[in-house]
């Protein structure tokens, strides 16, 4: 291998854990940003190009938060193209860490103190082994952005190498509504005009694990899953508990749809061989503020949903029919249970009222729109206008709950329904097909990275066809058709006040993808560790190839 990254990508690691950057608390994110800042301004590069580096505020954002980028132009030639590095650099939080919760962004201190809990023969194993660093952020993903910023240091001492450039990114919030790459959207747009860049493929450096007990290999992922959360609204019907029957309990509208949605295989997205997990429940409620003997009038789900080929509209599709027959087999429970409690007190059973009633958000405001004209058009953009303006830190799923409990006012016909919309920040699913010169190269130039690294990487390297977990790779191209992404657009109550997926800057930018990302165990866990000898040589080694490869 070429580059005897171990060490330093060790050090950038340790230090920028030892800073908290927990996703929305004050000061962190613009803390780790400050530190990737100060590492490249200390380069003699970029001592003589200041203006090749950035620390950038999020926009239309509720905390101060920033994200950095650094970029080396080649000197082998004249060519505008343009590699992308990117990683992030918040983490989620430390709660998890419990009484040993001070220790949680302290690499050396930590394995000890992990000791003093009960933990798995594997975890003690592997603290013993001293291959691991311990610490929240080490593998999701900061040693992923450590490993960037040694090839840029790299490159900076050695632009000869290059016909073309080479950016990295080390972006805020990826862990919650993925502000950081949305705002860098806008700067690597700005660097099309400025610097004439010519973005050609995107590298991300984020966290993968073992895909199956007792599997040691390590991954290089081509192209992404992507990640909807449809979100289901029901509204009941309303009574005293000594009348339960005259109730229709939106409570148990929203468990059938979970027993219909959750871990349900027949509904896992297949493409090129590789299959996602299920959709899974995420979240269940009522609205019901405190106490009483009245059956609950709103309750709300919602589910993470993994796609590899589908896009909205499908997913739209699929989610309403799963709806409408969960709404059926409710009625036909009711009723069932209802005769049976006639025939016990021996009165006349008469069929329970309810009727199925299941609507897209798109078809609801529709059918508001349609019925009352411009003023609740007008009604509704005003209130979510001042919902946001009053809470800008609300929940997304939130928000766009409220937004549906404030059409329901203007629906006339208050008997029980459901409405479908998406919850969350979209993430689109990316497929590589060898279908553009971009990501024929972008591929060739893996492969054969791969195969440099190999002899010497004392590790099993494979290749997949989809990163498996959610990632900001998703914000760097767009694979669908325009009218999908209508499909995800229409039915967000957030859109335009709080959240729409920006389809124009995304096209600007539009590179296939690949992770070539840190490897560990236990992302999002108070035991998440990184292989180090992997993640601080062997990563930089296959990335440091595959972008000599690009940019030859």
């Amino acid at each position: 291998m070429h580059l005897h990254s171990y060490d330093e990508v060790k050090r950038l690691t340790e230090e920028m854990v030892r800073i908290p950057s927990i996703n929305k608390e004050p000061g962190g994110e613009a803390a780790v940003a400050k530190y990737m800042y100060d590492y490249y301004m200390e380069l003699p590069y970029f001592r003589e190009h200041p203006d090749y580096v950035k620390m950038f505020q999020t926009k239309d954002d509720f905390v101060e938060r920033y994200s950095t980028y650094a970029f080396v132009k080649g000197t082998k030639g004249t060519s505008n193209r343009t590699v992308v590095l990117m990683g992030h650099t918040d983490t989620v939080g430390i709660d998890d860490f419990g009484t040993i919760r001070e220790w949680a962004c302290d690499p050396d201190a930590l394995p000890e103190k992990l000791k003093t809990l009960q933990l798995s023969q594997e975890v003690i194993d592997d603290i013993d082994s001293g291959i691991y660093m311990f610490g929240r952020g080490a593998l999701d993903m900061k040693s992923g952005v450590a490993g960037h910023m040694y090839i840029i240091k790299y490159f900076s001492e050695h632009p000869e190498e290059l016909d073309g450039n080479v950016i990295a990114l080390g972006e805020c919030d990826e862990e919650e509504l993925s502000k950081g790459v949305l705002s860098a959207l806008d700067e690597l747009v700005e660097l099309k005009t400025t610097q004439g860049f010519e973005y050609t493929s995107c590298i991300n450096a984020d966290y993968s694990t073992n895909h199956s007990p007792g599997d040691e290999a390590r991954y290089v992922y081509y192209g992404s899953i992507g990640k909807q959360l449809p979100t289901f609204v029901a509204f009941g019907k309303e009574s005293h508990v000594g009348n339960s029957f005259g109730a229709l309990d939106p409570n148990l509208l929203i468990a059938e749809i979970t027993r219909k949605m959750s871990l349900n295989v027949d509904l896992c997205d297949v493409a090129q061989g590789e299959a996602c997990v299920p959709p899974i429940s995420l979240k269940q409620m009522d609205t019901k503020p405190n106490y009483t003997v009245q059956t609950a009038l709103v309750a709300m789900g919602y589910y993470n949903y993994f796609t590899h080929g589908a896009f909205p509209g499908e997913v739209m599709e699929k989610c309403k029919a799963l709806a409408i027959d969960a709404f059926d087999d409710i009625i036909d429970h009711l009723n069932t249970q209802y005769k049976k409690f006639c025939d016990l007190c021996g009165t006349d059973y008469v069929k329970l009222p309810w009727k199925t009633r299941v609507y897209t958000w798109k078809e609801f405001y529709g059918e508001l729109a349609e019925r009352h004209g411009e003023p609740f058009k007008k009604a509704i953009l005003d209130f979510a206008t001042k919902l946001n303006t009053e809470q800008p830190g609300l929940d997304l799923r939130l928000f766009g709950l409220e937004v549906i409990q404030e059409a329901w006012k203007w629906m006339e016909d208050k008997s029980p329904a459901i409405v479908i919309f998406f919850g969350s920040v979209y993430s689109a699913n990316i497929e590589m097909t060898r279908k553009t010169e971009n990501e024929r190269a972008l591929l060739d130039a893996v492969e054969a990275a791969v195969e440099v690294v190999r002899p010497e990487a004392d590790r099993d390297i494979r290749t997949r066809m989809f990163y498996p977990y959610i990632s900001d790779m998703s914000f760097m191209a767009l694979c669908c058709e325009l009218e999908d992404v209508q499909a995800l657009n229409d039915n967000m109550p957030s859109n335009p006040v709080k959240y729409y997926h920006d389809v124009e800057k995304i096209l600007q930018i539009n590179v296939p993808v690949v992770n070539i990302g840190s490897f560990g165990k236990d992302g999002h866990c108070l035991t998440e560790r990184v292989d180090m000898y992997h993640t601080f040589q062997n990563v930089p080694n296959i990335t440091y190839e595959t972008v000599r490869r690009l940019l030859d």
